[in-house]
C-alpha cells in the first residue's frame, strides 16, 4: 500500500469511522444491492422535490450525487442516506421565492448561496461540538413542522394539478386521471409490496396511462422534459457580503430544519441497527455536503429516511451503500434521459400529494396529544405557524415554546414534606401516607426534587418561606438534597440567606447527601465552610438526626406527643417511647 493511500485511509479513519476495517466481499455485494435500490428510490423523488423547491428537475438528481457521496463518507452513521427531501424543499422554496421568481438566475444564485451557508453554520456546529443543541428540537415541534410542511406541499400541488386540468379554458381530464392512477399504484405498492419501490412504480403507471391516451386520442399531456444534464455542472455561490447578510437568518432557519431531520433519522437508524451515532461528527458530515453540494449545483440536502430506511432493510453494511446508490443514479438518468423526458407532469404533481399524505403521522400526533397538553400546544402552534408565517419563524416559535415550558417545568422543582412511617420508618412524603400524619414540631424534612438555579429560586424561596410563617416552631430543616443536582449563584445566595435565617431564630439548616457538584459550588462560595463548621452536612439519614434532634428544645421534646423519631427516646420525656 503506498503512503497516499495509507493516507487517505487514515483520514477516512479519523473523519468518517472505521467501517473500512469491516469490508467484506459479502457486504459489498450488499451495498451494492442496497445501493440500486436506493438509485431507483431517488429518481422519481428527486423529480418531484425538485419540482417542490422551485427548481429545474435536474436539481433533485444533483443533490443526489455529490451530498450524497460526502456525507457518507464523513458521517457518523453507516445507513443514513443524505439527498433532497421534502420538507428541505418546501422550506427553501418558501423562504426563497419572495427573494426571487423560482426558475430563474437569481434563485439559483440565492439557493447555492443558501445551501453553502447552510453547511458552514453545521460545519461550525460540529468543530466547537455544539452537537447538543439539536436536543432542543422536541419531537413535538418536529412532528408539527412535518404536518405543517404535508398541509403546504399538499396545496401547492392541488393548485398545479389544476392549472393542469384546465389548459387554455377547458377541462382536460386526463390529467387527474394520470395523476388519481399514480397515487393509487403507488399506495398499492407500498401496501402490499413495501420493499418495492413503490413511487417509482406508481410513476410507471401514471406514465404508461398518459402513454396509452396520447397514442389513442393524439392529446398531448403535460411532460417533464429532458434534462439539461445528468452530471453536476460546476457552480459558484454568491459570496458577496449583501447576499450574506440578506440569507444569514433564513440559512440559520435552514439549518435548524436540516439538523432537526438529520439528527432524528439518525438515531432512528441507531436503534434499528445498534449503532452509536456521533452526533457531532453526523452533522460535520452534513456540513461538509452542504458545502461541497453547492460547488455542484446541488441545493439544500440532509438524511432521508425515504432512502435511510430501506437502506437499511435491505442489507446496508457501510456507507458505500450511499455511495452505490449516487453512482448508479448518474448510470441510470444516462441510460433513460429519454424516458425521463417523458414523465407526466401530472403524475410527479401527484407524487408529491402522496409524500404530503404520508408526512402526517396521525398515530404519532395522536400520542403526542394523550401524552401531554403542553407537547400537543408546541405541535399544534408550529403546524399553525408553518401555515400562516415564514417557515423560517414556524419552527422558531416551536423550539420557543418548547424551551419555554422545560423553563416553567424546571422553574418550579417539587419539595415534598416527608415523614417516617411504617416498621421500618422509611421517610416517605405525607401525601403518600394514609390516615393521620404527624410531623415532627421542631424538625422539617424536605426532599428536594430539582435544581435551584436563577429560576427557580422565587419559587423554592416561596415554599421555604411558607414553611416558617405556617410552622414557626419547626426551627430546624433538614434538607434531603440528593435529587438536587445543581445550584448557580442565585441558588448559593438563597440556601445562605435560609441558613442564616434560621441560624438567627435558634434553628437550622441540615442537608443529606447534597451531590459533590452542589458541594464544589458552595466551597467556591464559601458557604460550604460554615455548613461543614457546624456539621451541617450529612452522609446518612441516621447520622444527620442523630445529630439535629440532641440539639432540639428538650422543654417542648417533654411535650411531644408525635415522638416519629427513634432518636426521640433518648429526649426528655422519651423513656419507654418513640
Amino acid at each position: 500500500m503506498s503512503k497516499l493511500q495509507s493516507r487517505i485511509l487514515e483520514q477516512l479513519a479519523a473523519r468518517g469511522g472505521d467501517w473500512w476495517r469491516t469490508l467484506t466481499a459479502a457486504g459489498l455485494r450488499a451495498d451494492l444491492l442496497a445501493g440500486l435500490l436506493g438509485a431507483l428510490l431517488v429518481l422519481p423523488q428527486g423529480v418531484a422535490f425538485a419540482r417542490l423547491a422551485g427548481l429545474p428537475p435536474e436539481y433533485g438528481i444533483y443533490t443526489a450525487v455529490v451530498p450524497c457521496i460526502v456525507a457518507a463518507l464523513f458521517g457518523s452513521s453507516r445507513h443514513v442516506v443524505s439527498g433532497p427531501t421534502n420538507a428541505n424543499s418546501l422550506a427553501l422554496f418558501a423562504m426563497l421565492s419572495p427573494l426571487a421568481i423560482p426558475g430563474t438566475p437569481d434563485y439559483l444564485r440565492l439557493v447555492l448561496t443558501a445551501t453553502f451557508m447552510v453547511g458552514v453554520m453545521q460545519f461550525l456546529i460540529a468543530r466547537f461540538r455544539f452537537g447538543s443543541l439539536a436536543n432542543f428540537i422536541s419531537p413535538s415541534v418536529l412532528s408539527g413542522f412535518m404536518s405543517g410542511a404535508a398541509c403546504l406541499i399538499a396545496y401547492h400541488a392541488a393548485v398545479d394539478l389544476w392549472h393542469l386540468a384546465w389548459p387554455a379554458g377547458r377541462f382536460a381530464w386526463i390529467e387527474p386521471g394520470v395523476a388519481l392512477v399514480t397515487v393509487a399504484a403507488t399506495v398499492a405498492a407500498s401496501r402490499f409490496r413495501p420493499r418495492w419501490p413503490a413511487m417509482l412504480l406508481g410513476l410507471a403507471a401514471g406514465h404508461a396511462l398518459a402513454e396509452g391516451w396520447q397514442w389513442q386520442s393524439g392529446q398531448a399531456v403535460a411532460r417533464l422534459g429532458a434534462l439539461k444534464s445528468a452530471i453536476p455542472p460546476l457552480s459558484m455561490p454568491d459570496l458577496s457580503p449583501a447576499t450574506l447578510a440578506q440569507l444569514a437568518g433564513i440559512a440559520l432557519s435552514l439549518t435548524i430544519v436540516a439538523l432537526g431531520q438529520s439528527i432524528s433519522i439518525a438515531k432512528a437508524m441507531a436503534e434499528r441497527s445498534g449503532q452509536h451515532i456521533d452526533v457531532n461528527r453526523e452533522f460535520l458530515g452534513q456540513g461538509l455536503s452542504n458545502i461541497a453540494g453547492s460547488f455542484f449545483s446541488s441545493y439544500l440536502s440532509c438524511g432521508s429516511l425515504n432512502r435511510s430506511l430501506p437502506n437499511l432493510e435491505a442489507g446496508a453494511q457501510t456507507p458505500l451503500a450511499a455511495v452505490f446508490s449516487s453512482v448508479l443514479l448518474l448510470a441510470l438518468v444516462l441510460a433513460s434521459a429519454d424516458l425521463l423526458a417523458g414523465i407526466p407532469m401530472s403524475a410527479v404533481t401527484a407524487l408529491l400529494l402522496y409524500v404530503a399524505w404520508t408526512l402526517i403521522n396521525v398515530r404519532r400526533i395522536t400520542g403526542i396529544v394523550r401524552f401531554s397538553r403542553q407537547e400537543a400546544v408546541c405541535l399544534g402552534a408550529t403546524w399553525v405557524a408553518m401555515l400562516l408565517i415564514p417557515i423560517e419563524f414556524a419552527i422558531l416559535i416551536g423550539v420557543g415554546l418548547s424551551l419555554l415550558f422545560y423553563l416553567h417545568h424546571t422553574s418550579r422543582p417539587v419539595m415534598r414534606v416527608l415523614v417516617p412511617h411504617g416498621p421500618e420508618r422509611r421517610f416517605t412524603p405525607v401525601e403518600e401516607v394514609t390516615g393521620a400524619v404527624a410531623e415532627c414540631p421542631q424538625l422539617k424534612l424536605v426532599r428536594m426534587e430539582g435544581d435551584v438555579y436563577f429560576g427557580a429560586t422565587q419559587h423554592v424561596g416561596n415554599v421555604l418561606r411558607e414553611f416558617r410563617e405556617r410552622h414557626p416552631g419547626q426551627k430546624h430543616l433538614l434538607v434531603m438534597a440528593k435529587s438536587m443536582n445543581f445550584v448557580d449563584m442565585a441558588g448559593e445566595l438563597l440556601w445562605s440567606r435560609e441558613f442564616r435565617l434560621r441560624a438567627g431564630t435558634g434553628g437550622g439548616l441540615y442537608f443529606h447527601r447534597p451531590r459533590p457538584r452542589v458541594v464544589d459550588a458552595w466551597r467556591r462560595s464559601g458557604l460550604h465552610q460554615e455548613l461543614l463548621g457546624g456539621r451541617h452536612i450529612f452522609a446518612s439519614k441516621a447520622d444527620a438526626l442523630a445529630h439535629i434532634v440532641p440539639t432540639l428544645d428538650p422543654d417542648i421534646c417533654a411535650r411531644c406527643t408525635a415522638r416519629i423519631f427513634l432518636e426521640c427516646a433518648k429526649m426528655p420525656g422519651g423513656a419507654g417511647r418513640g
